[in-house]
């Protein structure tokens, strides 16, 4: 699996309706957070190896009523600090 991040802009008044629609419909959604500044949530996806980024954000992501933009981000590695 591969993590992607997608920053999603919505319609005005929108981004809790988008957030609620994108955690029920979208298997692969990790976490998504919202925001402030230009972008309203940021969502952290997990993709199968040989997915097709820009499908996936195209079809799955922007599809939701009151998604007026995204901005994508590939991730390479995770890095964390000692537990606890």
């Amino acid at each position: 699996m591969r993590a992607i991040f997608v920053m999603i802009k919505c319609e005005m008044g929108q981004a809790y309706r988008v957030a609620r629609l994108a955690a029920d419909t979208i298997p692969e959604l990790s976490e998504l957070h919202s925001t402030s500044g230009q972008y309203d949530l940021l969502g952290k996806f997990y993709l199968e190896p040989g997915a097709d980024t820009g499908l996936f954000v195209t079809e799955r992501v922007q599809t939701l009523p009151g998604v007026r933009d995204t901005y994508t981000l590939i991730a390479f590695n995770a890095f964390s600090g000692p537990p606890g």
